[in-house]
């Protein structure tokens, strides 16, 4: 059994001059990723690998979640204005040693694939966070695994 789990990137700033590919955090955005962070650390709930779009504020968020798991991160360039197929493609490439994986994203792309997966329907805020158990022993075996959300938590509900 896999563990998904998926990020939309903390509220961001968008100052003058700046591309959205190099939009940073605001303090909001830097309060909330760090909230949530230790929530899910403190309910047990363990992440191994961590995978983020290179835009600076899903990168942002992915690094406050790190300072609280210590774990691996990478980016992926898949991951910035990603398709549900760009989601499927990185978790292809993921090595078989990873049981629980955290994909920091950007909406429409991270709402989508998850309404892709789930019977839930739901649209992610800044910094929401979805678990998705996936019945399979292999990450090759993504598509046609059984999936079932176990999690969603919004900064403001919790």
């Amino acid at each position: 059994m896999k563990k998904l789990i998926l990020v939309r990137h903390a509220k961001s700033d968008w100052p003058e001059e700046t591309s959205d590919f190099d939009r940073p955090l605001a303090d909001k955005g830097l309060l909330d990723a760090l909230k949530m962070s230790k929530f899910l650390k403190n309910n047990d709930i363990v992440i191994d690998y961590f995978v983020s779009s290179p835009a600076v504020r899903a990168l942002a968020t992915c690094k406050i979640f790190n300072q609280t798991y210590n774990s691996t991160f990478v980016t992926d360039e898949k991951l910035y204005n990603p398709s549900e197929n760009n989601f499927q493609s990185v978790i292809y490439d993921l090595n078989n040693d990873v049981n629980s994986v955290a994909f920091f994203s950007h909406n429409n792309g991270i709402s989508n694939f998850a309404n892709s997966i789930s019977e839930d329907i739901f649209h992610f805020p800044t910094c929401g966070v979805a678990g998705f158990q996936i019945e399979c022993d292999s990450w090759a075996q993504f598509d046609g695994a059984d999936k079932k959300l176990l999690f969603f938590y919004e900064p403001g509900k919790i």
